[in-house]
């Protein structure tokens, strides 16, 4: 049986709840393996609606193990009321089912001071960031200076660790004109809320190892999308963490042959939420038309989302860098009774053809889309479960998005709910 990563293909919001529960519900650990309380998964199981930001989507389900990896960065005070919340609603949370990486680093309340100070610094240059402290974090992680969940155990070595961070983040927060956190205060919280984190803390890999041994199923649950990713995606208007595939082994602390198979997760048309370029949006009544019937808004921030056609070149690039085996196509009902249907086959810029996302923020502003125009159809695929019951043109639509991203479509996805779902190829059969 193959361990499954899901990546999102797009700049995240593809639908990934869906279908990581789908997943979730046939495996036997679900790994979190980077990003934070920034992106979040809504579930709908037995008609009750849970939204996940930082916990695994597992959770949600008895029997199975939930795991934060070191790549994820931790806010203790939301995991304990993300905790308190699915638990009012009927889900044991105990050290049996959940478990975060001893190594895994913490969002402290300086980080989002720090996040949106920095926002509000560059104005009209903003990032659209969450404001949640994520990219500070990260940073505090790669400047050696991050507390981690480990350093919680020791009181002494956490005052070190603190100071020797906050005597860098003071003196920024004195030169942006923002008044100062002291040590005292965010000692004082961290000591009180040690306990409620330290109860989950565990080994990490080697946990995962001995399920990998064992024949286990795991899943690696990725967050936000590949064209958010640090190295590889819209930089500057980036997350802080890697989103790609290969960071699913290095977030968790298991080989990268432990994963058999990816899963990127795509929506039929495309989204973004934030600043950034956005080659296909559609700032007209067609983009306003796809978030009213795709109900495009986020499941953190509650921001609309900017909504446009289905980009191909940028989905092939995502299939390509994340080594993708296979597609989950989600919102198709979302295009029901459009007359036409647009698919972005290429860019131009300065007169030349593109044929793939550039790296650089000043081309990427200029790239223009190259569009061919599709057929739509008039009747529902709302609730579809076999491709007998899709309009012909709907059909096409999907087979040409396989033939221009160069991956299948295993999974189709025709409504938010769960077994409303065409499966092509099972992802934990490789």
């Amino acid at each position: 049986m193959a361990n499954v990563a899901v990546i999102g293909a797009q700049w995240g919001d593809e639908g990934k709840g869906k279908i990581v529960d789908w997943l979730s519900s046939r495996a036997d650990v679900v790994v979190r393996f980077q990003g934070g309380h920034n992106a979040g998964h809504t579930l709908v199981i037995d008609g009750v609606e849970y939204k996940l930001s930082l916990l695994p989507s597992g959770i949600v389900r008895p029997g199975k193990m939930s795991v934060i990896g070191n790549g994820v960065v931790v806010d203790p005070w939301h995991l304990v009321k993300e905790i308190k919340t699915v638990s009012e609603k009927g889900v044991a949370v105990t050290p049996d089912n959940l478990m975060i990486a001893d190594s895994a680093p913490l969002i402290l309340p300086v980080h989002p001071v720090l996040d949106k100070a920095m926002e509000t610094a560059r104005g009209g240059k903003a990032l659209g960031t969450t404001g949640r402290g994520i990219g500070p974090a990260y940073e505090d992680k790669v400047a050696r200076r991050a507390v981690r969940v480990c350093d919680l155990e020791n009181p002494a070595h956490l005052r070190d660790r603190l100071e020797n961070m906050m005597l860098h983040h003071n003196a920024l927060l004195r030169g942006l004109g923002v008044p100062e956190i002291s040590v005292d205060e965010i000692y004082t919280q961290l000591l009180d809320i040690a306990p409620q984190v330290l109860r989950f803390k565990g080994v990490v890999w080697k946990v995962l190892d001995n399920a990998r041994r064992d024949g286990k199923r795991i899943l690696f649950e990725g967050a936000q999308g590949a064209m958010l990713d640090i190295d590889h995606g819209t930089y500057p208007f980036v997350t802080s963490s890697n989103t790609m595939a290969a960071q699913a082994a290095l977030g968790a602390g298991i080989g990268p042959d432990s994963v058999n198979y990816v899963l990127g997760i795509a929506k039929a048309y495309t989204t973004r939420v934030g600043s950034g370029p956005f080659p296909t949006e559609q700032d007209n009544d067609i983009g306003q038309g796809l978030r009213d019937r795709g109900h495009e808004y986020g499941t953190v921030t509650g921001r609309k989302r900017r909504c446009g056609w289905f980009d191909a070149v940028m989905v092939r690039q995502t299939v390509k860098v994340c080594g993708i085996h296979g597609i989950a196509l989600t919102k198709l009902d979302v295009l029901d009774g459009m007359r036409e249907i647009k698919i972005c086959v290429g860019y131009e810029r300065d007169g030349r053809r593109l044929d793939h996302f550039p790296a650089c923020a000043i081309q990427q502003a200029q790239i223009q889309p190259l569009y061919e125009t599709m057929p739509g159809w008039s009747e529902s695929t709302r609730g579809a479960r076999s491709w007998a019951e899709l309009p012909a043109a709907a059909v096409k639509y999907v087979r040409h998005i396989e033939e221009l991203i160069g991956a299948p479509v295993s999974v189709l996805s025709t409504s938010p709910e769960r077994d409303d779902t065409i499966l092509m190829r099972d992802p934990f059969l490789g």
